[in-house]
């Protein structure tokens, strides 16, 4: 999952001051949260980016979900069952689940979603994820008029569903947890569709519904009373404030105008430690910072020119210096901690002298026909905040001894993802990829020809792609994780994407917000939080 400065008008304040004031003399509990940017949009089947991610925990419920642990646990469904040959899965649904204009839950609305997010009229950027299904991949790659129905959901009763896979996939239950497995209304979904803007449009499932978006400024949800556990829930309205500007995120949580932060400015990092003690939290998280590099296009097509590149980043360096020691070096594409793996493949020149690196650095590029006056020229395109401005200048003067001349195109959140999405032409861009599950598989799949929606530099490489299927067809769990391993170190040999840095969870957490807990999913879902006055 992927993971702008804006300044707020005085109508906007005014606009999101009176929303407060109205919910806070009715007595409800607002819990106000920093988010990572805007979200471009609130489907589940077309959305990708890790804001994105956080509305949605709260606006839909899937199958199962996340706690405040990062552990499955359930969701609509109340229990499930699998078959002994782990290719068939059968989900009771809850009795009491309803959509938020008080319609009964059904089981076929999961039938309507699953066959909608695969239809490729859809368009969606994840529906690859859902290929373990049965026939998701046939319907998908057929092309308009497929059929559908013939994907392995289906509904015997209006309580139970069952899930058909191509084969037994250990990470279902983690998959399912992700976005692109959430249910959709089919009757409202068109109307969403249409006219976004009106909250009324998104009829949802979870604990809470759409009230207002106001890019720029905040969106704004209401405890969904039709929830199935709508007792439990303690706080009424949550308002998420995009907060790229991470300094400016800062003087609010200290102005007690925030209870959470999604990031830290790493310059910071320090000095708010000392100041405000356990209110920071720093925890591991399932995700790696890359460059993608356009390997489609001379002269990055060239492994040497991205060896050089990838060789001349200092990661002790941007990770201690510019992120404050709240990121690890990252020599592999697959962070630590992830399941149903052994080693991971990891760059030859680890441990490798800067010297030695850069010497290396500076022989490769000259083979490819740089140096003696002839620079390397790349354009290096960043979407907007303090920590990713700082990463970029620090590596484009680790470049520059190499003899590489750097231009940099900054844009907002929204603008960065859309561009890349949407194929536009880059030299080499900063990307970040949160695990949607805890398997080398949804890191490695990247990396695949036929995946149109995250192939960014349209990286091919047959070898890859046969090891990929061969790996999704093999049934023992050790010798699949050989295989992913076998792609895992060609890619990392190749290179089409520099990983640079491992993230970890960076949080101002306010002593007026109890029940929060980090995670390796970074899933910080609103209904198991309470606000203090």
């Amino acid at each position: 999952m992927f993971d702008v400065t804006r300044r707020q008008t005085p109508l906007a304040l005014a606009a999101i001051f009176a929303a407060v004031r109205a919910a806070s003399a009715q007595g409800k509990i607002v819990f106000h949260r920093g988010n990572d940017g805007d979200p471009d949009t609130l489907d589940p089947h077309r959305t990708s980016t890790v804001a994105e991610a956080h509305l949605l925990r709260d606006l839909r419920e899937g199958l199962v979900i996340h706690n405040m642990r990062g552990e499955v646990v359930p969701g609509v469904a109340e229990s499930w069952t699998m078959s002994p040959d782990g290719k068939l899965w059968r989900f009771k649904l809850r009795t009491n689940a309803k959509w938020s204009n008080g319609e009964p839950f059904r089981a076929s609305d999961f039938v309507y979603s699953f066959r909608r997010i695969v239809n490729p009229e859809t368009g969606a950027k994840y529906a690859n994820l859902l290929f373990p299904i049965r026939n998701a991949e046939a319907i998908n790659k057929a092309g308009p008029g497929s059929s559908i129905d013939q994907l392995g959901v289906r509904a015997p009763d209006d309580r139970t569903l069952e899930i058909a896979l191509e084969r037994p996939t250990p990470y279902l239950l983690e998959l399912l947890t992700h976005q692109s497995a959430l249910p959709v209304h089919a009757a409202s979904a068109a109307r969403a569709a249409q006219e976004p803007g009106r909250p009324e449009n998104w009829v949802t499932n979870g604990a809470y519904t759409l009230k207002e978006f106001a890019p720029n400024s905040h969106t704004r949800l209401d405890r969904n009373p039709y929830f199935h556990d709508a007792a439990s829930v303690k706080i009424d309205t949550v308002m998420f404030y995009p907060t790229a500007d991470l300094a400016a995120a800062v003087r609010r949580f200290q102005a007690g105008e925030l209870h959470l932060t999604t990031d830290i400015p790493a310059d910071q990092f320090k000095q708010l430690r000392e100041k405000l003690g356990e209110q920071v939290r720093i925890g591991p998280y399932l995700a790696t910072y890359f460059l993608i590099i356009n390997s489609s296009k001379a002269p990055f097509d060239d492994p040497r020119v991205r060896r050089a590149l990838s060789l001349q980043i200092d990661r002790e360096f941007i990770a201690d210096h510019v992120w404050g020691g709240t990121m690890l070096p990252a020599y592999g594409v697959i962070p630590p901690h992830i399941g149903n793996y052994g080693a991971r493949a990891e760059l030859d020149f680890r441990y490798q002298s800067v010297l030695e690196r850069e010497e290396e650095a500076k022989r490769l590029l000259a083979s490819a026909g740089f140096g003696n006056g002839v620079p390397l020229e790349v354009e290096f395109r960043f979407n907007t905040t303090d920590n990713n401005r700082h990463t970029a200048e620090t590596i484009a003067e680790q470049w520059r001894s190499i003899g590489v001349e750097t231009r940099f195109v900054e844009t907002d959140y929204r603008t960065h993802f859309a561009y890349l999405r949407e194929g536009g032409d880059f030299d080499v861009a900063r990307y970040g990829w949160i695990g949607d599950y805890s398997d080398p598989q949804n890191f490695l799949f990247l990396f695949q020809s036929d995946n149109a929606g995250f192939n960014i530099g349209k990286y091919a490489n047959p070898q890859f792609d046969a090891l990929m299927k061969l790996a999704a067809d093999e049934l023992d769990i050790v010798k699949r994780a050989a295989i992913l391993r076998e792609a895992d170190s060609i890619v990392i040999t190749e290179e089409p994407w520099i990983p640079v840095l491992h993230y970890s969870t960076k949080n101002l957490v306010s002593p007026k917000l109890t029940g929060f807990e980090q995670n390796l999913r970074g899933a910080i879902p609103t209904r198991f939080l309470s606000v203090t006055p």
